[in-house]
């Protein structure tokens, strides 16, 4: 299938690896041109380089920290305007309710939250003058299902779902469109790297520690395992191309069917 996404230029944030890498190489592989982010240079120009060897792709790459408005301004200023924004940029952090301090909450939403908001605010008068653009949030399931061992974290993804949607409302009869995307459990380097220090800790191995995860902190998962940044990147590179011209103002899930939901 043409997703007909070639020479589209997309800007996909946080994407030095997991689920913004595989979104990035996906688009890439689809004739986009990429724009990569990441905090770290070195760490950028590794991702780069990984893109070039397995696409054959030379994808374009800016290293800041998009949660500060200074470099989202650099950023606009490098590579001007944008027709796909995918907002993955997001921290997670499990601490108990209590102990989680103002500092942590602000920080939390500004990373998590604000990033996005001040990207749209840059690109849609772009995307309105074009009469074409796609704007996705990866939010998650704990949007839906808040989880008690990082609740700020599950209010920043419920409210990325309220601002895609209301930018969605806002834009109604353009070619825009605004979706959320919610991922369940993923095995990306965040989640692998806590789970093998958790697993390490229980004197398990990761297929163990993933099979105690799934019968009882999340035993509503279908697949039973976490589902790969890859799985997660097919259903957004089709939501960002023309073909998906009739979704908007939608959450869509890939959560493996944790969300105990038929709608």
């Amino acid at each position: 299938m043409d997703l007909q996404l070639k020479n589209k230029k997309v800007l996909v944030t946080g994407s030095t690896a997991g689920i913004g890498y595989a979104i990035a190489e996906a688009m890439a592989t689809e004739g986009a041109t990429v724009i990569l982010n990441g905090r770290n240079e070195d760490t950028l120009q590794e991702s780069l380089e990984k893109i070039k060897n397995e696409t054959g792709v030379i994808a374009s790459g800016f290293a800041g920290d998009l949660s500060r408005e200074d470099q989202v301004e650099k950023l606009v200023i490098a590579y001007g305007d944008i027709d796909i924004l995918i907002n993955n940029l997001g921290i997670f952090e499990p601490v108990a309710f209590e102990d989680i301090s103002d500092d942590d909450w602000l920080h939390m939403f500004n990373v998590n939250v604000l990033s996005g908001i001040r990207l749209c605010r840059k690109y849609i008068p772009y995307m309105k003058k074009a009469d074409w653009g796609r704007i996705i949030f990866i939010s998650s399931e704990s949007g839906l299902q808040i989880p008690a061992e990082m609740i700020h974290y599950g209010m920043t993804k419920s409210a990325q779902i309220s601002i895609a949607r209301g930018l969605a409302e806002s834009l109604a009869g353009t070619n825009i469109t605004v979706n959320s995307i919610l991922p369940g459990p993923t095995k990306s380097r965040g989640v692998v790297d806590f789970v093998n220090d958790l697993a390490k800790q229980a004197e398990q191995s990761f297929e163990e520690f993933e099979e105690d995860f799934f019968r009882h902190v999340r035993p509503t998962s279908l697949i039973k395992r976490f589902a790969t940044p890859e799985e997660v990147a097919s259903l957004v590179v089709y939501i960002a191309s023309p073909l998906a011209s009739a979704t908007t103002g939608a959450s869509l899930r890939v959560d493996g069917g944790v969300v105990k939901s038929a709608f």
